[in-house]
């Protein structure tokens, strides 16, 4: 047998590393790329590049947290002991064993000193991928900005909101243009967990790419309003063109195409027949819901094909003031009457260059509109909020347990 020369495994490349990072593979979808992780110590020098210093004990303890919380989740969402239409599978007992977290490493690239099964090796895997969800949706820094974000996105549509005498609403502003409105509705802050399960299906599995945990819903009582509140929002600069993210724009409620092609000739109507603007309203209201719906390209899969909506993303400058510094200014009034103090003395003398007193970022929010009539229909039957989170889940689900559900020959319904 030829002799193997020692050079080649400066060569072997591993092909789903160069998959994840040069072909748009995520992470959650890859078996074997950790396999390069043979000893506690290339597992310390891993956890050391994504953040974790294991030798620190409070860091040890907060990975070993979230493995922990990990299983329970994996238990509540994805197994039958937790959801009736989960996966007839138990969470091996050995994981309960664990007391060091490069063991769980160490188990799911196959070199653990303990002998595992095949489909154990694969457990400790999918809780590697919850973990590491778990992990980027708790850092997620602009987290802790939320309820001055959210402040500032919804003042931003507040403003031109306003209902009448007879507690009609309206979509109003300081020139006069009106448009009635069924509804506005802003969406409700997410629980963690719906955002770890968002998180475990989406390819980019990081919690900066979520753009739908701020959001608002604006419900017309006809297509062609649900087209002049975008007019609207665009002139009156609540949404800022070139501040939506085009890739997140869907929509499934008017052919634009089609209206575009046949709305010169109702213009030309309307000058040659002198319509009043009543008559051209009922003209161009008829024209649009002749024209529509138009299905779209579908970015989010879950989304279903009854769905009947325009939607899209916007971001918006958010600008937080710190309120720590303002007190501090009050407290440092205070020290600098009463000098000779040695608390005064060490409170002037501390450096605050490195406290931030003013943070501006961008931040993402949905925008959705409809009509009253296709409102109607999305919150009914199979195009319901419910229908979209049993198949988010599932979709979760058989992503992240895709390996033991192939070698255990299991059969999950779409």
């Amino acid at each position: 047998m030829a002799h193997r020369p020692p050079y080649l495994a400066d060569y072997a490349f591993n092909w789903e590393t160069f998959d994840v990072v040069c072909s748009g593979k995520s992470s959650l979808d890859a078996t074997n790329y950790l396999t390069e992780l043979h000893d506690k110590h290339q597992v310390a020098n891993f956890l050391y590049g994504y953040g974790f210093d294991i030798s620190d004990p409070i860091e040890s303890a907060e990975l070993f947290g979230i493995c922990q919380e990990a299983i329970q989740f994996i238990k509540r969402y994805f197994l039958r002991e937790g959801n009736p239409e989960g996966l007839d599978l138990k969470v091996p007992h050995y994981l309960f064993s664990i007391t060091n977290i490069s063991e769980l490493f160490l188990a799911a690239t196959g070199h653990s000193s303990a002998k595992l099964k095949t489909e154990e090796q694969l457990w400790a895997g999918v809780v590697l991928k919850v973990m590491h969800t778990l992990l980027h949706t708790d850092k997620d820094l602009r987290y802790r900005y939320y309820s001055t974000i959210q402040q500032q996105i919804f003042d931003r549509f507040y403003k031109f909101i306003h209902r009448d005498e007879e507690n009609r609403l309206f979509l109003k502003n300081e020139t006069g243009t009106s448009i009635p409105l069924y509804d506005f509705q802003t969406k409700a802050k997410k629980t963690r967990d719906s955002i770890v399960i968002k998180l475990l299906h989406k390819q980019e599995n990081v919690a900066e790419e979520l753009f739908d945990r701020i959001g608002v819903r604006i419900i017309t009582y006809n297509k062609l309003d649900a087209l002049r509140v975008i007019r609207f929002l665009h002139r009156n600069h609540v949404i800022i063109i070139n501040n939506i993210k085009p890739s997140r724009s869907q929509n499934t409620l008017v052919d634009l195409r089609l209206l575009r092609r046949r709305i010169y000739s109702l213009y030309k109507e309307a000058i040659r027949d002198q319509y009043a603007e009543e008559t051209f309203y009922q003209r161009l209201n008829a024209l649009i819901d002749d024209c529509g719906p138009h299905r779209g390209l579908q970015e989010n899969r879950h989304t279903l094909d009854e769905y009947r909506a325009i939607h899209f993303t916007g971001r918006q400058l958010i600008k937080y003031r710190n309120p720590f510094m303002a007190s501090f200014n009050e407290v440092r009034k205070q020290a600098l009457k009463d000098k000779e103090n040695p608390v005064s003395q060490a409170l002037l003398h501390l450096d605050t260059s490195a406290i931030s007193r003013d943070v501006r970022f961008f931040y993402p929010f949905e925008v959705q509109i409809t009509d009253y009539e296709s409102h109607l229909k999305n919150t009914q039957g199979e195009a319901s909020h419910v229908e979209y989170k049993k198949s988010q889940l599932k979709s979760a689900m058989k992503r992240i347990f895709r390996p033991i559900i192939e070698l255990n020959g299991l059969r999950v319904e779409n």
